[in-house]
């Protein structure tokens, strides 16, 4: 028997608002939520001091808050910095993976010195308010804009202040007996191979995820950031499960990938509408196709679990009879409320420092583009869901004005049939494999760049000369309850169907892509290829390593020092398969040789 391709399950009716919210509706359906471990996360980074014109990098981690083991509940992540207005400097979405994903921020010059907090979640992790969230203080110095006051001492208050951030904010090595990290030396040249080891004792008690980084230790006195060993004490009375009670309203776990919602109403009446079938189509060559259906409240979702290229979504109503209009479901903020930011400020005894950092950066930067990071691509996505297509490339072949006579003159096994008192619609020939299979008259799915054509008459005289191929797989699918014979994808030679699509029941939504994964710049003074000696090196990262696997007894590393003198720490941070957290600090000092 044939294979029937189920593009999409419709997901099941509920009552799912556009403010992102699932309103709990018995307690059969309360207890099944309560079933559902929830989350904490957790991040490393490399402030908590950054400056303008340095990229704070971070690597996110998520447990399941049940068993501290990686989550395997919601596939998508969040990273937040706001400002102490509660504002957004960024927001990143991450693809999870296995609980794990990674990013980085550029610090930008328009960004004003001042205290700011760096903040994770998941979607799950929200129903258990601000305390269920991650959050960590970041401190921006920016010496490009005259406003400093956010952090300037003031001169009678300055020997009080420096005093106190000494005694709060203490600088120590630490150390571990189940994972730790070995150096061959502790003092080492500029521009010099260091070699280090991460070093597991404890077998299968030591494996684990743990962030590796080396960086400039920081002279300026600020509040440590939030290593593993602290934040396990501090989120030891995280929430379990959720607190929400029948009645109330909950944020649905992100599971089978991102969150796609919204809601249908009457163009002429403004009332929700239900049961009405909502077609989703991300465009591009790797084209998404989803299927929602309306609740009884117009509420419709779906998910993308599919790492989608392109930044907008059309969402269509195939109904030609009347007029609707469709509206994307936003979540609201975070409740950032009773948040608070913890206490710095700086003398003016700093500023020379803060020169020649600045100017380090400057010099730094310059020279980026000879040590490129490289954007690690994502699976490909394929369109068809396994089928084989059929491509017909329309210049090989005599060419015809319009789409409608290409299909009679050129393309084989699909044609225009008559829908009688409806509009005429595409039919792609079965492919029969059986001698008694039975006959059918579903029409094919069709697309444009990737853009859903619900109405198939209308394309009959769309140019063909903008068409580069014609692509047709045969198989039989299931769209939202729907049957269709075959698809047909039609790539034009601009890929911009979507700019001049003018179906009226459609929208077109904005969607925000996930953080790229990357493969960070490592300085090799060994490379053969590329000579380093008159490019300035004046890393003060010198390795960043976002999650190092231990699955074994030793790890070998090798990283340069650069040109920039002073004391390096050597942190590697994380937390064994079974929930402990591992915090290990070591030092490095560089010196210019015969110094």
């Amino acid at each position: 028997m044939r294979k029937i391709l189920f593009l999409n399950l419709i997901l099941a009716c509920c009552c799912f608002g556009v403010s992102g919210q699932y309103v709990i509706k018995d307690g059969s359906e309360l207890l099944s939520l309560q079933q559902l471990p929830q989350e904490k996360a957790y991040v490393d980074h490399t402030g908590p001091l950054v400056f303008s014109g340095e990229y704070l990098y971070y690597a996110f981690y998520c447990f399941n808050a049940q068993n501290n083991n990686p989550t395997n509940i919601s596939r998508v992540g969040y990273v937040v910095l706001v400002n102490e207005e509660k504002e957004k400097i960024f927001e990143h979405k991450l693809n999870l993976d296995k609980g794990l994903a990674q990013g980085d921020f550029f610090v930008r010059t328009d960004i004003p010195s001042g205290r700011y907090k760096l903040l994770a979640y998941t979607q799950w992790m929200r129903n258990g308010g601000l305390d269920q969230v991650y959050t960590d203080d970041i401190v921006v110095i920016n010496p490009y804009l005259t406003d400093q006051s956010a952090i300037l001492t003031d001169p009678s208050e300055e020997t009080n202040t420096a005093n106190l951030k000494t005694e709060n904010f203490p600088a120590g090595l630490m150390d571990s007996a189940t994972v730790s990290v070995r150096l061959e030396k502790e003092i080492y040249g500029t521009r010099e191979k260091v070699r280090l080891s991460v070093n597991n004792y404890k077998g299968p008690s030591g494996y684990g995820i743990y962030t590796l980084k080396v960086k400039r230790k920081e002279e300026i006195p600020v509040r440590p950031y939030l290593n593993a060993t602290q934040y396990a004490k501090d989120f030891f009375n995280a929430d379990k499960q959720i607190k929400q009670k029948v009645g109330d309203s909950i944020f649905l776990p992100e599971q089978r990938g991102e969150l796609f919602y919204g809601a249908v109403y009457d163009s002429s009446t403004d009332k929700p509408v239900k049961d009405i079938p909502v077609i989703i189509s991300i465009p591009g060559k790797e084209f998404i196709l989803k299927f929602a259906q309306t609740d009884t409240q117009g509420n419709f979702y779906t998910y993308l679990n599919k790492e989608y290229k392109n930044t907008l979504a059309l969402a269509q109503i195939e109904e030609e009879n009347k007029m609707y209009s469709i509206k994307k479901g936003a979540v609201a903020d975070l409740d950032l409320y009773n948040i608070d930011f913890s206490k710095f400020t700086l003398s003016d005894s700093y500023a020379p420092y803060i020169k020649e950092r600045s100017v380090l950066n400057q010099l730094e930067n310059q020279f980026f583009t000879a040590k490129p990071d490289s954007i690690i691509a994502s699976d490909p996505i394929d369109p068809f869901d396994g089928g084989l297509p059929e491509e017909v490339f329309l210049d090989e072949f005599t060419r015809f004005p319009t789409f409608g006579e290409t299909l009679v003159e050129v393309v084989k096994f699909a044609g225009y049939r008559s829908g009688g008192k409806d509009p005429d619609y595409i039919k792609i020939s079965q492919d029969f494999e059986t001698y008694n299979e039975e006959f059918n008259s579903f029409p094919a799915i069709v697309l444009i760049d990737g853009v859903f054509i619900p109405n198939h008459e209308n394309i009959k005289s769309f140019d063909a000369r903008k068409i580069e191929k014609i692509s047709l797989v045969r198989d039989q699918f299931v769209l939202g309850g729907k049957q269709y014979q075959g698809m047909m994808t039609i790539e034009t030679f601009e890929g911009d169907y979507l700019e001049e699509h003018t179906y009226g029941n459609s929208v077109a939504i904005p969607l925000k892509l996930p953080v790229a994964k990357k493969n960070y710049f490592k300085q090799d003074y060994d490379d053969e290829v590329m000579d380093f000696s008159r490019i300035p090196d004046y890393r003060g990262l010198l390795l960043w390593e976002p999650h190092v696997k231990v699955e074994a007894s030793n790890y070998n590393f090798e990283f340069f020092t650069s040109d920039v003198e002073g004391i390096f720490e050597v942190i590697l941070n994380g937390f064994t398969t079974y929930g402990k957290p591992i915090t290990v600090v070591k030092e490095i000092t560089v010196i210019k040789p015969n110094q």
